[in-house]
């Protein structure tokens, strides 16, 4: 049983108890598609559960960037870190059953993306204040399709659904995986980043967190705005990009990571979002749609700047040695986007749903 903000807390001999709200406002994790999920969504649930066979099929799944069993599996366990989820007993987000488990899926995880692309700190070097400029230079030798340019050429209220809900997944809680970097930066890196949030936040204003602005596209698309609602519709090229920027932030030793896959996308999202926004426009569509993504090409033209210059290269200005995971961060980020951007494309062309059914 989750629980809720608020509940009210008994100590009773010492130890706390915690009165549980009920799980019907709670978030709902998705249903397992196989052993893997379904052995998270059990020990998320009773974590005196132990693994048997599931370790060894976790560490023997051929691909797990593009495996739905493997992908849902670990977006679960990730989640009970964000919040309460329906379901899923207070206990489990640091009992050593699902820690374990955790460990496990995530160091094949970072397997898979290092077999994607590869990190060989002798083979990259980069000079002071050179970081950001490998970043624009990975940018640039990108030769992933472009979603948002497909989107223009050929966007209907049918697929923008489909592409705000696969977004969703992420969007819902923009930025607050970025902001497990705050407490491990200092010096002018971490003002810089502090500044970038901010706006992420809305500047502390209630409602206008892109997070809720895009919860207010979804509603004008007439979608359902919940957290977590439609994660059992996103395949796995879906939920790795989810994957991906979750275990970055969980992972202190890979901070320089985190901060390049956000200066990428810091970096390339005036494009795009300017993209979406013209498209909602020519179906139709008013500001409460596009105001999410208008709010991002202008925030962004001043971002972009200043997480190539005062994020990353400030950060590695004084941790030289970062530069080439810094570097890495960029790098997979566009490989697993570029994943994603493939699998919407091809589903489209052959006419049908990009959404598991």
């Amino acid at each position: 049983m989750g629980t809720d903000v608020g509940v009210s807390i008994l100590e009773q001999g010492g130890a706390v108890d915690v009165v549980h709200a009920d799980d019907h406002d709670l978030p709902v994790l998705p249903p397992p598609v196989g052993p893997l999920s379904e052995f998270s969504l059990a020990v998320l649930a009773d974590p005196r559960r132990t693994p048997s066979v599931e370790p060894v099929l976790a560490l023997e799944v051929e691909d797990p960037l593009g495996d739905l069993d493997f992908q849902r599996a670990l977006y679960c366990v990730n989640e009970v870190r964000y919040r309460d989820h329906a379901g899923v007993d207070p206990d489990a987000e640091w009992h050593p059953n699902v820690t374990d488990w955790w460990y496990l899926l995530a160091r094949r995880f970072e397997d898979a993306l290092l077999a994607e692309v590869p990190l060989d700190p002798t083979e990259l070097w980069i000079g002071a204040g050179a970081a950001g400029d490998a970043i624009v230079a990975t940018i640039d030798e990108a030769d992933g399709p472009s979603l948002s340019e497909h989107v223009a050429r050929s966007s209907s209220i049918d697929r923008m659904r489909e592409f705000s809900i696969h977004r969703s997944a992420y969007q819902l809680k923009e930025a607050d995986p970025h902001t497990f970097a705050l407490p491990r930066l200092a010096g002018p890196a971490k003002a810089a980043f502090v500044e970038i949030q901010m706006d992420e936040y809305g500047e502390g204003r209630p409602g206008r967190a892109h997070a809720d602005l895009f919860a207010k596209s979804m509603r004008a698309l007439g979608l359902d705005d919940r957290y977590g609602h439609y994660v059992d519709r996103l395949p796995a090229s879906t939920l790795a990009t989810v994957n991906l920027i979750t275990h970055l932030a969980f992972h202190r030793r890979l901070l320089p990571a985190l901060l390049g896959h956000l200066a990428l996308f810091e970096m390339t999202s005036v494009g795009p979002m300017g993209r979406y926004a013209a498209a909602l426009r020519q179906l139709g569509m008013g500001d409460d749609a596009c105001e999410f993504y208008d709010v991002h090409v202008e925030a962004d033209e001043h971002h972009g700047p200043l997480a190539r210059h005062g994020l990353v290269d400030a950060y590695v200005a004084d941790h030289p040695t970062a530069a080439p995971l810094a570097v890495w961060g960029a790098q997979i980020t566009m490989a697993v986007e570029a994943r994603f951007a493939r699998h919407l494309i091809e589903s489209w062309d052959a006419g049908r749903s990009s959404l598991l059914d």
